[in-house]
């Protein structure tokens, strides 16, 4: 589960940073290259609620073991396209194969381990979001500037290869071919195609309208989402084989932790983005110093991890949640003091406090909101459980994004360093109000955690 989580966090950043590259070998105009960009991401956001489902039908095992193989063969026909629609359709394919497995891993896991053990084999799973998400344009650089092979771009996606064949074959010979499946389950054709309609419907206007300033067609696409969202929950009170497990949403713990996951990584993909935007765009930071400056940030996220893992959440149950995100918004607007304060004279080391402060908080929450969320979910409802938070996290990034990101560049107005410093001061400020919205709600979870029986 690790290095499917690895390839996929790694792959979601990398082509952000080798897109020029690749529109000058192959051609395209800024929208194919858009696509290529987000193909990956709207297919991956797509396919995670079903496929945690169809875990329960056909094997989390078995799905997962097909979800690396078709994320492998994806990344080596990214590697090889001959013309930009064959990259599009190859990373549209990576995406989905992407959503098969990440959630399978999250069930098997949940399956695998005791409740006593279950914290301790979250633990390396904050550093490997924090440090992915930091590596990913660090390798892309660095692969780049190494142009193995004459392979220029291509060595970015090439790469996955050799790591998707390990994990295949290790997983071959260590996953349990009993993952606690629902045998009697069965997937409801409708229900799936009004929640992948609707899903693509608010997905695909999330991820393009910030750049194409919102036009009309983008507000009639998430009009018709509510729609099929609307239907599709109609028809699942009237399925005898519901998508989405219905028990779950009686779990206090699973829809307040869903919640909780929606401000919080809205904020903090937001967040992401405008340090970025600022540093490259408006402070002309190369994209290597950049995710550099990031390292802070990586650092606190696994430190805390760890720390949560082995003792933290354990003791503290619902108040490592009050801690996290407290420590989330006292980074945020740490942040937001250092970019007023510094000015254009910002540099990496002025910005390391607030930016460790902040990963601090992110490593304090996930375990803990992992508990809450899945923590109660029994061996049937744990697939559709993990597909859920997952869609959650895909969702909530792209709207924070959207939303934000639009804020930024409207208070940017015409580019130049002061603009775009006072507009990642806005920004800042707002995460930090999200997650405070987050942490109210902190107090509807109950005090700790109750695990299913194993």
């Amino acid at each position: 589960m690790v290095v499917a989580e690895l390839m996929d966090l790694v792959d979601t950043s990398v082509a952000n940073l080798a897109g020029p590259a690749i529109r000058a070998d192959l051609g395209g105009g800024p929208m194919t290259l858009q696509w290529v960009l987000s193909g990956y991401t709207a297919a991956f956001a797509l396919g995670l609620v079903t496929s945690g489902r169809l875990g329960d039908v056909l094997g989390r095992r078995r799905l997962f073991l097909l979800g690396m193989a078709g994320f492998t063969l994806a990344s080596l026909a990214c590697g090889l396209a001959p013309g930009p629609g064959f990259l599009i359709s190859a990373r549209v394919v990576q995406g989905l194969c992407g959503s098969v497995m990440i959630p399978q891993g999250m069930a098997l896991v949940k399956i695998v381990f005791p409740p006593a053990h279950l914290r301790k084999a979250l633990m390396p799973m904050g550093p490997i979001m924090g440090l992915a998400t930091v590596a990913g344009p660090i390798l892309a650089g660095w692969l780049l500037h190494l142009d193995l092979f004459g392979s220029r771009w291509r060595s970015i996606f090439l790469i996955n290869v050799p790591f998707g064949v390990l994990a295949a074959v290790l997983g071959w010979y260590v996953l349990p071919r009993n993952g606690g499946e629902d045998r009697g389950a069965r997937l409801d054709p409708r229900g799936v195609g009004l929640l992948t309609a609707g899903s693509a419907l608010l997905i695909v206007p999330l991820i393009q309208g910030r750049d194409l300033g919102w036009p009309l067609w983008t507000h009639a696409m998430i009009a018709a989402a509510l729609v099929a969202f609307g239907l599709f929950a109609v028809s699942e009170r009237r399925s005898r084989h519901p998508v989405v497990t219905p028990s779950l949403f009686g779990k206090r713990g699973f829809v307040v932790g869903l919640l909780i996951v929606g401000g919080f990584y809205a904020s903090l993909s937001a967040f992401v983005l405008v340090v970025n935007l600022l540093l490259q765009s408006g402070l002309g930071w190369t994209p290597l110093a950049a995710g550099l400056a990031l390292i802070p940030w990586a650092a606190g996220t696994a430190l805390a991890t760890l720390a949560s893992g082995a003792v933290l959440a354990g003791k503290l149950g619902r108040t490592g949640l009050h801690l996290g995100l407290s420590v989330t918004v006292a980074g945020l607007l740490a942040l937001w003091w250092s970019t007023a304060h510094w000015g254009e004279a910002i540099t990496a080391g002025t910005l390391a406090p607030a930016l460790f402060v902040t990963g601090a908080g992110s490593g304090l929450l996930f375990i803990p909101l992992f508990d809450f969320i899945l923590g109660e979910a029994t061996a049937e409802e744990v697939g559709t459980g993990a597909g859920l938070l997952n869609a959650a996290q895909q969702f909530a990034g792209a709207i924070g994004v959207a939303a934000l990101g639009t804020v930024f560049f409207a208070r940017a107005g015409q580019p130049s360093p002061a603009s775009f410093l006072a507009a990642a001061e806005l920004v800042f400020g707002l995460c930090a109000g999200v997650c405070l919205l987050a942490l109210s709600l902190v107090g509807l979870l109950p005090r700790h955690a109750q695990p299913a029986p194993h």
